[in-house]
């Protein structure tokens, strides 16, 4: 308290010689200032004491006189304090005109708010050995090397300029960082190229121990993929012809043998539901029924007309077809021909025919034919063939559904493998055709989300309108297929999980829904899609896999009533997606994802 007091004092009046000692001793841009004797000048250096004064705290209860801490700090009473070192001399130059009082001039201590008596531009040394002025001799030796070392240290830092070198080395980094990152992001594709091969495998790199690399085989990359089938008429020679000949031989003699029978002609009469559900009750699953008869999931089935005998022919996925003596007892019933390299999506016996049974893959449709003992080619394609059905009562011509949507009519009787004609009906896909029962030129085409009749009679390469239009269906269709007597229904099955039924009756520009049926048609990709096909027998009924558990195949009415569920818990286990119903006998066959094939029967 007694330093604010002192600092706030007037001080006394300087005498010549302490005068002459201030200017001596004061930088020129401040020396105006010090040697005025006006009242503003006074003023000013007590400001400028002011905060020099506060720093020396152990001096507090005394009072100085103005004079000697002039003296003390401005180099007027004897030589600097110990450790401290008075402003250098300034070399004889013209004092600079004096500044207004009240705005010091730049770089003076008084605007810098530095003391006089340490100058920035000091180097720190020792001044003298002399005894420390009144004033200043209360701080010890520590406290003066104290601020001797923080001088030094804030001129060594100064002079370092470590402000406007970090300043340069953010800026730097910046620049560095930001091409970094463009450079990285443009360096990413060679990054996979640049780095090291993973260790493989001798046998991986096909080299043999020896070390020799063992030489490239052309049909690598077709390992995975089922066995080319060449084009042409093909033995009808099965699978394992050393092993299973005599049996073979018997199956081909028992199919050529029920094809020269005429089944009983029946009149296709529609028997009221009671009777029909009755029958259906009858009919069971037992295990002498269930046979592993194709290797892969089964994509088509078709049954032999027989009256006296159950014969179904199966086609799976890789291009088997199977042929299974269901009447025979024996385990060794069934034979697998390999007429195909692809799926065989439809199958039929031929109508007027039943020794020749027509079967369709992805490359070619082929003839079975029993008597001559060989799968004859009908049409060949580069396209891939999605399915067909027969024109004709005598099965000579028939219309043919591809999957890029387009179909074709395939004469039998003509040389060669070429279709008659084909046609632009505008699909993106033509999943299957179907030929109108009794109207023989309408088939329906159902594709992706599309379901149309067309009349055969006006096809034309492109530019082809649909007689008919199935309105309703918001994904892709699986299949639609006319009522088998009259034509009068279309079921369809689509793939946002709905039966649909149409009333065909009049064939107008657009036909209108009869009923819908929620079914879970969301089979996957290990599963056959499901297809609804109406039963021979029943012109109003229709039989369809399910999803359901316990696993079963559920037949339906027209108007969306359940009639049955074929199930069986300890024989059928799994979901049947195709499934084939005996025209005349009440016989139905399910086939699995396995090649398995279930026969329902009474």
């Amino acid at each position: 308290m007694a330093l604010s007091q002192t600092a706030i004092t007037e001080p006394e009046e300087a005498s010549p010689s302490t005068r002459q000692r201030m200017q001596e001793s004061t930088p020129p841009g401040t020396a105006a200032l010090r040697l005025s004797p006006g009242k503003d000048e006074r003023r000013a250096v007590a400001t400028r004491q002011l905060r020099v004064l506060l720093t020396p705290l152990a001096v507090a209860g005394r009072r100085l006189p103005q004079k000697r801490l002039l003296g003390a700090y401005g180099g007027a009473e004897g030589p600097a304090p110990d450790g401290k070192r008075l402003c250098p001399e300034p070399s004889p130059r013209k004092p600079a005109p004096a500044s207004p009082p009240a705005t010091p001039p730049a770089g003076s201590p008084v605007g810098n708010g530095w003391d006089g008596a340490w100058d920035a531009e000091s180097d720190g040394s020792d001044a003298g050995t002399d005894a420390p002025p009144d004033g200043y001799s209360q701080l010890s030796a520590y406290e003066r090397k104290r601020l001797k070392n923080i001088t030094e240290n804030a001129k060594f830092f100064a002079a370092l300029k470590l402000h406007e070198s970090a300043a340069r080395l953010h800026q730097i980094a910046t620049k560095s960082q930001s091409h970094a990152t463009k450079s990285s992001s443009r360096a990413k594709p060679k990054k996979a190229e640049d780095e090291t091969v993973r260790r493989r495998s001798m046998r991986l790199q096909r080299v043999e121990p020896s070390g020799v690399p063992m030489p490239e085989m052309p049909a690598q990359p077709e390992a995975e993929e089922y066995p080319r089938v060449p084009a042409g008429p093909l033995p009808m020679i099965p699978e394992d012809q050393m092993e299973n000949s005599k049996l073979t031989e018997e199956l081909l003699t028992t199919w050529m043998r029920i094809s020269e029978m005429k089944a009983n002609d029946t009149e296709e009469q529609t028997c009221d539901v009671k009777r029909y559900q009755g029958s259906l009750n009858s009919m069971g699953l037992s295990e002498d029924n269930i046979k592993k008869v194709v290797k892969y999931r089964v994509c088509s089935m078709a049954i032999h007309p027989s009256d006296s005998i159950i014969f179904v022919a199966a086609g799976d996925k890789s291009g088997q077809i199977g042929l299974w003596n269901v009447s025979c007892k024996s385990e060794e019933g069934a034979c697998v021909f390999i007429p195909h390299s692809s799926s065989v999506t439809c199958m039929h016996f031929s109508p007027c025919n039943p020794a020749h049974l027509l079967s369709l893959s992805m490359e070619s449709l082929r003839c079975g034919d029993v008597t001559k003992a060989v799968f004859d080619e009908v049409c060949r394609s580069e396209e891939n063939l999605s399915s067909f059905d027969f024109l004709e009562e005598n099965g000579s011509t028939a219309v043919v559904g591809y999957w890029d949507g387009s179909v074709a009519v395939v004469d039998r009787r003509t040389p060669g493998t070429s279709s008659e004609l084909s046609a632009d009906i505008g699909f993106k896909r033509t999943r299957t055709v179907h030929v109108h029962p009794v109207n023989k030129q309408y088939f329906i085409a159902a594709g992706s989300a599309d379901v149309c009749i067309y009349d055969v009679r006006y096809l034309k390469s492109k530019g082809n309108k649909p007689v008919s239009s199935l309105k309703g269906h918001t994904k892709s269709v699986a299949s639609a297929y006319f009522s088998p007597v009259t034509g009068n229904r279309v079921v369809t099955v689509c793939a946002d999980d709905n039966l649909r039924v149409y009333d065909t009756t009049s064939l107008s520009p657009t036909i209108t829904v009869l009923s819908t049926i929620r079914h879970n048609c969301n089979t996957g990709r290990w599963l056959t899609r499901f297809r609804a096909i109406w039963d021979p027998k029943q012109e109003d009924c229709f039989v369809v896999g399910s999803m359901a558990r316990p696993r079963q195949i559920q037949v339906f009415q027209d108007t969306g009533k359940l009639l049955h569920s074929f199930y069986n818990m300890d024989c059928l286990s799994s979901v049947c997606s195709i499934n084939v119903v005996h025209p005349t006998k009440n016989i139905l066959v399910g086939g699995n994802s396995s090649g398995r094939l279930h026969v329902f029967k009474e």
